[in-house]
C-alpha cells in the first residue's frame, strides 16, 4: 500500500469513527483535496517533541497594546523592543472579524478583524515567532454567513445548526454558564453551550466538517503553526447525554491531527479543555490526539497554596499526574485571558477550600462567575481576577508571591505560557468590568502604548521592576536542558510549606532541584532533606550562590525560591 493510500484509509478510519459505518469516500476525498494532500504531504515521525526548554509562550490579544497604528503593527512592536529572545510562541487571541465575547464569536474565519490589522500582520509576527490561532469550531457568531443562511433556510448554513425543543430532558447537559441553552429562532430553537450570539455548530453535517478543514488549511497558508481548540470538549452533542467529551469529539481532534501534521510536520494541537483533571487527560488519547493540553488544574491549585502556605494539594496532584510521553506535554499557566477555572479543582479542592478560595480573592478585588448545575443550582465557576492582584495581601509580601509563584511555573514539567497582563504586573480594570458588565473584563485591560512605555521605562516603576524579574527568571530557564518540556520531575516531601521538584535533563547530566517557600515565613531545611549528589557542585541559579560543603541547611525568605543546579566536579586521580 502506497504511503497516499495508507493516509487514506487513516482518513477513513476517522469518519467511521465520527459518522458510523458508510461509504465516506467522497467526505474523504474532499478533506485531502481541501489539505491540498494529493499534491504533497509529509511523513509525521512519531512522538517527536516539537519543543524545548528554550519555548515560552506570550498570550495575548491583538489589542491589549493600542497606540499609534494598527494594534497588531503596535503588538509586533512592543515584542520586538521588550521580549525579542524572550519568547519563542506568540498566541493572539481571535483576532477574526467577531460580535462579541472577545473575539471568540467568530463572524469570517478566514479575516483579520481591520480595527486591529491584516494578514500581513499576523504573517509579520508569524515570521519572527511560532505563532498559535484559535480554531473557534464549537460555534460562530449569529452574525456569520451561515446562520444567515440557516434564518433564510439557504444551504449549506440551514444545515449547520443543532436544534432542539425546550420540551426535551436537556438537564444531564454540562453546562458552563447559566443562560439558557436553547435561543428562539423564528419557530425553532437552537443550542448556545456559552451565549446567544455564539451558536453552536453542527458537526453531524459532514459538510461543515469539510468548511473547517478549509479554514485550517487557510491558517496554516497564513504561517500558523499551532491550533488552540477553544472548547473543544463541547463539540458533539447527543441529547440525553452530559454532551461533553463524547467519542466522536476525540475524533474529532484526531483527524484533525492527522491532517495538519501530514502538511506541516512541526505543527501543534493544544485543547483548550476546562473541565476536570482526569477528563482533562484523556485529550491526550493514545500520544494521537493532542500534542498539548492546557494544564487547568495548575492556576486554582497553586493560587490555593500560596494563599494558604500548604502545598499539601499541589502536591498532591502533581505526584498523580502522569509524565507526559515522548511527542506529548502539558501547556502550562497561572493566569489566561479567562477567568482562574474552578471546575479543574474539583476532587482536588474540597467544596469548602474552594469558598474560602472564592471570599479570598472577593477580598482581593476578584469577581466570581457562576455556571448553572443540572438540578437549577449554581455554583462558582472561575475567579475573574488579575494575577497580581489576586497574590497581594496587607503583608506588604504581593509581588514576592507573585514571583514565587511564577517560579513554580518555569519549573514544572511542560511548556510555560504567561499572559500578557502577569508579564507586566498589570492590576485589576474595575473600570472596564464596570462599563461592559462582563467580569472577565477585569483581567483584559488595554495599555495605552505611550503610557506603557513610560512606565517601562522607570526601574522603580511596579510594572517595570515585575517585567525585568520575570524576564530574568525565563532567561534562567531557558538555558538549562533540565527544563526541557520532557525532561525528568519527581515531586520531593518537604513539609506542607516547601515545595519542590527535582527535574534532570533527558540526557541525565545535569539536575536542577527547585524550592519554593509557599509561606510568609522564614523556612529552613536541612541540606540532607534534598540529597545532593555528593560528587557534583551546586549553586542556585537564581541568586548565583554557590553552595559549600560545609553548609548544612538551606534558609529560605518568605517566598523564596532556589533553583540548585549541579556543575560536574572533576575529581583527582
Amino acid at each position: 500500500m502506497s504511503p497516499l493510500d495508507q493516509l487514506l484509509e487513516r482518513i477513513t478510519n476517522h469518519l467511521v469513527v465520527i459518522y458510523g459505518e458508510g461509504d465516506h469516500e467522497a467526505l474523504r476525498d474532499g478533506l485531502v483535496d481541501a489539505m491540498h494532500l494529493r499534491e504533497h504531504f509529509y511523513e509525521p515521525v512519531p512522538y517527536s517533541d516539537h519543543w524545548s526548554e528554550r519555548d515560552v509562550t506570550l498570550i495575548t490579544y491583538g489589542d491589549s497594546i493600542v497606540g499609534e497604528g494598527k494594534p497588531l503593527h503596535v503588538l509586533h512592536e512592543f515584542l520586538g523592543k521588550h521580549l525579542e529572545g524572550i519568547l519563542s510562541t506568540v498566541h493572539i487571541l481571535p483576532y477574526f472579524p467577531s460580535t462579541s465575547d472577545d473575539g471568540f464569536a467568530v463572524s469570517d474565519y478566514l479575516g483579520v478583524n481591520p480595527e486591529l490589522g491584516a494578514w500581513e500582520d499576523i504573517e509579520a509576527i508569524a515570521f519572527e515567532y511560532r505563532l498559535m490561532s484559535d480554531l473557534v469550531v464549537n460555534h460562530c457568531s449569529a452574525s456569520h454567513e451561515w446562520f444567515q443562511q440557516y434564518q433564510r433556510g439557504e444551504e449549506p448554513g440551514a444545515s449547520f445548526f443543532i436544534e432542539a425543543s425546550p420540551e426535551e430532558d436537556l438537564s444531564a447537559v454540562i453546562r458552563p454558564r447559566t443562560i439558557p441553552l436553547l435561543r428562539p429562532t423564528g419557530d425553532k430553537h437552537v443550542w448556545c453551550t456559552f451565549g446567544h450570539d455564539q451558536i453552536d455548530l453542527n458537526f453531524r453535517e459532514p459538510r461543515l466538517l469539510l468548511e473547517l478543514v478549509k479554514i485550517i488549511r487557510g491558517h496554516l497558508d497564513h504561517g500558523i503553526s499551532m491550533f488552540r481548540l477553544d472548547a473543544i470538549a463541547f463539540v458533539w452533542k447527543e441529547i440525553g447525554t452530559s454532551c461533553i467529551n463524547l467519542r466522536q469529539t476525540h475524533e474529532i481532534v484526531r483527524l484533525f491531527r492527522t491532517l495538519i501534521e501530514h502538511v506541516k510536520p512541526d505543527g501543534v494541537i493544544i485543547t483548550e479543555t476546562n473541565i476536570p483533571n482526569r477528563e482533562n487527560l484523556s485529550y491526550f488519547g493514545n500520544f494521537n490526539e493532542a500534542h498539548s493540553i492546557y494544564n487547568f488544574s495548575l492556576p486554582p491549585l497553586l493560587l490555593h497554596a500560596l494563599s494558604t502556605g500548604t502545598c499539601l494539594y499541589l502536591r498532591r496532584w502533581l505526584m498523580s499526574m502522569p509524565p507526559a510521553q515522548p511527542g506529548t506535554t502539558y501547556f502550562n499557566f497561572i493566569a489566561s485571558h479567562d477567568g482562574i477555572g474552578l471546575r479543574p479543582a474539583e476532587g482536588l479542592l474540597g467544596i469548602e477550600q474552594i469558598d474560602e478560595l472564592v471570599e479570598k480573592m472577593k477580598s482581593n478585588g476578584g469577581r466570581v462567575s457562576e455556571r448553572t448545575l443540572p438540578d437549577g443550582s449554581t455554583r462558582p465557576y472561575e475567579i475573574n481576577i488579575s494575577l497580581f492582584d489576586a497574590f497581594q495581601g496587607d503583608d506588604g509580601l504581593g509581588e514576592a508571591r507573585f514571583l514565587c509563584a511564577h517560579s513554580v511555573l518555569l519549573a514544572l514539567e511542560g511548556m510555560p505560557a504567561f499572559y500578557i497582563h502577569s508579564l507586566l504586573g498589570t492590576r485589576n480594570d474595575e473600570a472596564k468590568a464596570e462599563a461592559s458588565g462582563h467580569n472577565r473584563h477585569i483581567n483584559r485591560h488595554q495599555w495605552d502604548a505611550a503610557a506603557l512605555e513610560e512606565a517601562l521605562a522607570d526601574p522603580g516603576n511596579p510594572h517595570a521592576r515585575v517585567l525585568s524579574k520575570l524576564k530574568k527568571l525565563i532567561e534562567i530557564r531557558t538555558s538549562q536542558s533540565s527544563f526541557h518540556p520532557n525532561a525528568t520531575q519527581f515531586t520531593l516531601h518537604l513539609g506542607e510549606e516547601v515545595f519542590g521538584l527535582w527535574r534532570q535533563s533527558l540526557d541525565r547530566r545535569q539536575n536542577i532541584f527547585c524550592l519554593h517557600n509557599l509561606s510568609d515565613k522564614e523556612k529552613i531545611i536541612p541540606l540532607t532533606s534534598v540529597n545532593l549528589v555528593t560528587t557534583d557542585e551546586w549553586f542556585d541559579l537564581l541568586s548565583g550562590q554557590d553552595l559549600s560543603e560545609e553548609m548544612t541547611e538551606l534558609r529560605f525568605a518568605p517566598y523564596q525560591s532556589m533553583w540548585l543546579a549541579s556543575k560536574l566536579k572533576v575529581l583527582p586521580y
